[in-house]
């Protein structure tokens, strides 16, 4: 079987194409995560799993949540999901299309989790420097976690950097195991 992330990325960047060649990729993010959220909801999952229910009718509940939101060109995106029974990929369709903008803007998300709420000057400092270092503009997602004892750990795409205390008393453990 096709993994869910294989199935989504074609209708991902058919609809990164049409916000891009419409100059509306804000719209499409906020779109997509608007869609996304109503339909991994139980109601509208319990709903789009139900043969009783016609396409159309589950459609005009999206289109309905969304207030008017939704351009006709995502109504129609909304079509194609359903008539070939994606709307389920949703989700996975909005992470992907957000990857795909950021690649195009030149930014990259970047996780922090640090063992102490970060100042403000400390936030700047981190950010410049990713940005030096990855030579496109960073967005900082910081969480706290205390478990580390102290440091951070920032992870960007693939790259991991532990600066954690924790981390490093793993890696002195593991040494001395040896």
């Amino acid at each position: 079987m096709i993994n869910r992330t294989t199935l989504a990325r074609p209708y991902a960047r058919a609809a990164f194409e049409v916000a891009r060649q419409s100059a509306t990729l804000d719209q499409w993010s906020s779109s997509l995560a608007l869609a996304s959220a109503t339909a991994a909801s139980d109601e509208v999952r319990q709903f789009s799993g139900d043969p009783r229910v016609a396409r159309e009718q589950l459609l005009k509940l999206l289109v309905d949540v969304g207030e008017g939101r939704f351009d006709d060109q995502f109504v129609n995106f909304l079509k194609v999901l359903l008539t070939y029974g994606r709307l389920d990929l949703l989700p996975e369709i909005a992470a992907q299309y957000e990857f795909l903008r950021r690649e195009a803007e030149a930014r990259i998300r970047v996780q922090v989790a640090s063992a102490m709420p970060m100042s403000e000057q400390q936030t700047e400092v981190l950010t410049q420097r990713l940005k030096s270092r990855f030579g496109r503009e960073v967005e900082l997602e910081i969480e706290i976690d205390p478990d580390l004892i102290g440091g951070a750990v920032i992870r960007a795409g693939d790259l991991v950097i532990d600066g954690s205390v924790r981390g490093r008393l793993e890696q002195l453990g593991r040494s001395l195991g040896r």
